[in-house]
């Protein structure tokens, strides 16, 4: 050891005082610094997001959906739709006693085209032979009623395309048979309002494509924060946080501030690309405040799981069973969300809709202030 060390280390007359380790944390009488330091620990924790190649891969899937949707909505209509793909038309052959008026309905369902056969054997064999797409067998039971037996190829995308154009000619040959035996009904009906000819395009986009880009990324967010957080606690990294001038609660603060400032700002960026790919948007500030309280309810549920589970299988494992359980229960309420997002988007919010807006907006913010309390109570040393 140096003279000057040695004699530095024996001196009477300290430098300074010399403080705990890690430091207490002091009213800072100049909040700015306070400030400063919760933006540092959330600039690392966005700076973290990089390594995260799921994370990326996911945000990279759902910026390619938004920037191409036009063309996109035109494809995965199709896989549910398939009338609306015009000039393909699948042969099907219809035999049986009660022929005639199913051939009536398959007649007038989009993308078929029936062919009566006289002989069963007959309707299979073009079948067989691939003249036909598909076998439909009428006949009438004992009790009157009319039984339909399909048979189809096994397999591959054109069977999925055509069994849901079956399907929705079964479902107009039920509607037909129920009108014509309505008089053996002890009650009437319900009556039921004309349908309406709406673009299955404007359907898809607004009812499944929106909902899922705005909702995605808030349950992202919930699984970042609870990645992030027990990772912090099993590394041991939590407690190096602590030197920061910063308590505990404000440490978990920046991190759930940062986490879920990442939902509103892709939900952004999304409704900006569908704008650009003409899928107009009437209240988009409502849908960025949704948004933004679904992620802040999301991502206090992760950061609670994150303090409680002890490992990172069973917090990723108990999270997504509450997120399972959550969309469960919110088929309960009076407005579905995605039916929120949807009426939003078109410009047609009722009260029920706005009344639901304010209630995630309450429940996103008393779900982040129990957390807070619960950090506030949970020994930083215990984790």
């Amino acid at each position: 050891m140096s003279p000057d060390r040695d004699s530095w280390r024996r001196s009477d007359e300290p430098s300074g005082p010399r403080g705990p380790n890690p430091p207490e944390a002091t009213d800072d009488p100049n909040p700015s610094g306070v400030w400063r330091a919760r933006w540092a620990i959330a600039r690392r924790e966005l700076r973290s997001l990089r390594s995260e190649k799921t994370i990326m891969l996911a945000i990279a899937i759902q910026l390619f959906i938004a920037a191409f949707s036009s063309f996109l909505v035109v494809g995965l209509v199709s896989m549910y739709d398939p009338g609306t793909v015009d000039g393909h038309e699948s042969g099907v052959a219809i035999t049986g006693s009660d022929a005639t008026p199913l051939a009536a309905v398959v007649d007038r369902q989009d993308g078929l085209e029936a062919a009566i056969y006289d002989d069963r054997a007959d309707a299979h064999r073009a079948f067989e032979n691939r003249r036909n797409d598909a076998v439909l067998d009428a006949n009438r039971n004992d009790d009157g009623r009319l039984v339909v037996r399909v048979t189809a190829p096994d397999g591959g995308l054109e069977t999925t395309l055509l069994v849901v154009q079956l399907r929705e000619a079964l479902e107009t040959l039920e509607y037909v048979e129920r009108v014509e035996n309505a008089d053996r009904l002890e009650q009437p009906p319900l009556s039921v309002p004309d349908g309406t000819d709406a673009s299955p395009y404007a359907e898809f986009t607004y009812v499944v494509l929106l909902p899922l880009l705005l909702f995605l990324p808030a349950f992202i967010s919930g699984s970042i924060v609870v990645d992030s957080l027990i990772e912090e606690r099993q590394r041991g990294t939590l407690e190096l946080l602590r030197v920061a001038p910063l308590s505990f609660v404000d440490v978990v603060d920046a991190k759930l501030v940062a986490t879920a400032s990442l939902a509103p700002l892709q939900a952004v960026a999304w409704l900006a690309l569908l704008a650009v790919n003409g899928t107009a948007i009437a209240h988009p500030l409502a849908l960025i405040v949704l948004v933004t309280a679904l992620a802040t309810l999301v991502v206090g549920a992760g950061g609670a799981i994150s303090l409680w589970a002890p490992d990172r299988r069973q917090a990723q494992l108990l999270y997504s069973s509450v997120i399972v359980g959550a969309l469960v229960v919110s088929t309960l309420l009076p407005e579905h969300p995605a039916n929120t997002v949807a009426k939003f988007a078109i410009g047609h919010p009722t009260a029920t809709t706005w009344l639901s807006l304010a209630l995630y907006c309450l429940i996103g913010a008393l779900a982040f202030a129990s957390v807070r309390v619960i950090v506030d109570r949970i020994d930083s040393d215990s984790l």
